[in-house]
């Protein structure tokens, strides 16, 4: 399925169309021959970079919500790769695809592995996808961190969101079909804060990752705010031509936590002393 058409089928949830979790279930993992994959033991020690604070604007910000101050954070450098996933799993066997309780991931967990410690004909390098919040969540405590937050992750990714000619690229990896295999992280440019990877290879989760679908300043709060997706939405925007900052509103209100899809990874997050 292609990225344009999980945020179609999600602009018509929200506006009384098929449900966004049809959506997001239908997406395949494949299954790929085994083959003989490196067995990594040690903690994953990825770098870090160092991301400064600043003034954020929320793109939905209510009507009496004040501009969120970012603290200065440090994010890994890359996505969360298939190889340091292994050595999570190595470690902690009940997240391992054949043991995983349902509770915390869905039957598409690590689906495109051929086994529980086989990646197959996938990179060891490549990003890990298939892996729901539960698990990502719990990966990062395992390595000493955090996921990002909502905010973080937006301030991070917001390099050339002004510059026509980024957003129109970023809208086409959004448009193009999820690849069997995905290239090796870090294997393009960097951004402005020295991070690789924030637009085109993988979605990311966030710790937060429902707060696009609620409203008022407790996240308890379930109302709905339908008209984010509808006609009307762009009105209330903070930046109406941020085209690629709804798509991924959409896609984040879709999901729940122990969701696996094929184009979804994470990287990890930490607060500076």
């Amino acid at each position: 399925m292609q990225h344009g058409g999980i945020f179609l089928a999600l602009v018509l949830a929200a506006c009384g169309g098929p449900t966004p979790e049809k959506a997001v279930t239908a997406l395949p993992a494949s299954r790929p021959a085994a083959l003989p994959s490196p067995l990594p033991s040690a903690v994953p020690n990825v770098a870090m970079v160092t991301v400064p604070g600043g003034k954020w604007r929320p793109l939905f910000a209510g009507r009496d919500e004040k501009d969120q101050m970012i603290a200065p954070f440090a994010l890994d450098e890359h996505p969360t790769t298939n190889a340091e996933f292994l050595a999570f799993v190595r470690s902690m066997p009940q997240w391992r695809r054949s043991q995983v309780k349902r509770l915390f991931a869905d039957e598409r967990y690590l689906g495109q592995w051929s086994s529980d410690l086989e990646f197959g004909q996938h990179d060891p390098d490549a990003p890990v996808t298939n892996v729901s919040w539960f698990a990502a969540r719990a990966y990062a405590k395992w390595v000493g961190k955090r996921l990002p937050t909502f905010a973080e992750w937006e301030w991070a990714a917001r390099d050339g969101v002004e510059d026509p000619v980024r957003t129109r690229e970023i809208l086409a990896w959004y448009a193009r079909p999820t690849p069997k295999r995905f290239a090796r992280v870090a294997s393009g440019g960097r951004s402005d804060y020295g991070l690789f990877d924030m637009h085109g290879l993988v979605w990311e989760w966030v710790v937060d990752y429902d707060q696009a679908m609620t409203s008022g300043e407790s996240r308890g709060d379930s109302a709905l705010e339908r008209g984010l997706f509808c006609g009307s939405g762009a009105l209330g925007a903070a930046n109406p031509k941020d085209y690629a900052g709804f798509m991924r509103y959409a896609f984040r209100s879709a999901l729940r936590a122990e969701y696996c899809v094929n184009n979804l990874g994470f990287r990890c997050a930490k607060d500076l002393p």
